[in-house]
């Protein structure tokens, strides 16, 4: 993913676009739409959680699926489509397509927020639109561009609908459905989408990075590791849905743990301690390799539980990683420098900490539980706030270097 590029075959005014517009790269709208997002719905979700305000549907389903297929979701549909724009040197989608589609995820948001008040087909027809429409977007482009290897990412997505799908047959009634199953897909797949990008850009930014400073150590990229990557996090996937919590389940958790963790160690993350914006990478990815630790170590222990695996690989990989993106991307693709702003790091550090309370809690204060959930929630939203002040100006302005995009 070139960062500091412009879109490719995209003009000042193409599409009727100004350069700087909301609209004129997928990035924008999706990455502001997702750092609001994340702050609001987990107040909302707090003030639900201690009985502050009525839940709109099943207080545990609709925090999981706002997270999942609400924060997630945009954060995946702004690097996606981003991404695929300049691996396949084709023109972005933008414009009125663009707004058309985050006007889709932003309805899916309201229909399902209004879940208790409106009928279960009508939220399921809203909300269950958006994901389709992102595969088309990003199939236009791979196709077109004959690019077979970014194939997966389509799969990907229609296992995060088929996930999606799930949460609303069960609220429709349908006998065997089981919102809670397409949550864990959702979790599962997500954390396949962060192996597969983090192996691409975290060792190719580190080493650019450590290169540029005149840093002669390597980063190691082991070659039979990249073909475990992928297969190790699909095997976890299975083992959730066929038998999840049982020590089949947790031996292959533990099994992906080692590999990703392997994986890890070869990519000089205390290299990168100086530079926040990349060594945010790093801790993201850390948070995935715990993650699976704790994942494969809660059938064998009672002391850990299964919240806390879910919440490392959620407000950890999943919640710090896609910090890290959007900031990172946001910055090099408006032709900015990449250097973390001090509030952003503050950010970076604050979404850290909400997830180690998150994890910590439940294992080392069982009797803190709520404290522990009030206070991750509260660092976890400052910590996006943070995001949207810093980089709402950024994704509304023109690139600083004059370029359109």
């Amino acid at each position: 993913m070139n960062e500091r590029s412009g879109p490719p075959g995209v003009r000042e005014g193409s599409g009727g676009v100004p350069a700087g517009s909301l609209f004129a790269y997928a990035f924008r709208p999706f990455f502001l739409l997702a750092g609001l997002q994340a702050g609001l719905s987990v107040l909302l979700w707090l003030a639900v959680y201690f009985a502050v305000l009525p839940a709109p549907a099943a207080p545990a389903v609709w925090h999981g699926h706002e997270m999942l297929f609400g924060f997630a979701a945009a954060v995946v549909a702004g690097f996606l489509l981003t991404a695929v724009a300049n691996w396949t040197a084709t023109p972005p989608l933008q414009g009125w397509a663009l707004a058309g589609l985050a006007g889709v995820w932003l309805a899916g948001r309201i229909a399902y927020g209004l879940g208790a008040w409106l009928p279960a087909g009508a939220v399921a027809a809203v909300d269950l639109a958006f994901l389709p429409l992102l595969a088309a977007a990003v199939a236009r482009q791979v196709i077109a561009a004959r690019q077979r290897r970014q194939y997966a990412f389509l799969g990907i997505l229609a296992a995060l609908f088929a996930g999606n799908l799930l949460t609303h047959l069960e609220a429709l009634g349908v006998d065997g459905a089981d919102a809670r199953a397409g949550l864990l897909l959702a979790v599962d797949v997500l954390v396949l989408l962060i192996a597969v990008m983090g192996g691409r850009i975290i060792p190719s930014f580190t080493a650019n990075a450590l290169r540029l400073g005149g840093d002669p150590h390597p980063v190691a990229v082991r070659p039979w590791l990249e073909r475990l990557a992928a297969p190790s996090i699909l095997l976890v996937l299975v083992a959730d849905l066929a038998a999840e919590q049982t020590p089949a389940a947790g031996l292959a958790a533990l099994a992906a743990a080692v590999v990703h963790g392997l994986r890890l160690a070869g990519w000089q993350s205390l290299r990168t301690r100086a530079q926040p914006i990349l060594w945010v990478l790093h801790v993201g990815y850390g948070w995935l390799v715990a993650g699976l630790a704790l994942k494969g170590l809660a059938p064998f222990a009672d002391a850990v539980p299964p919240s806390a695996a879910l919440h490392a690989l959620t407000v950890g990989a999943i919640g710090v990683l896609t910090l890290g993106v959007m900031s990172r991307v946001a910055l090099g693709h408006t032709g900015r420098a990449l250097a973390a702003h001090r509030l952003t790091v503050a950010a970076y550090v604050l979404v850290i900490l909400a997830a180690l309370l998150r994890v910590a809690t439940p294992i080392l204060l069982p009797d803190a539980y709520g404290s522990g959930i009030a206070a991750s929630g509260a660092l976890w939203s400052l910590g996006f706030a943070l995001f949207v002040a810093v980089y709402a100006p950024i994704l509304t302005r023109p690139r600083a270097d004059g370029r359109p995009g």
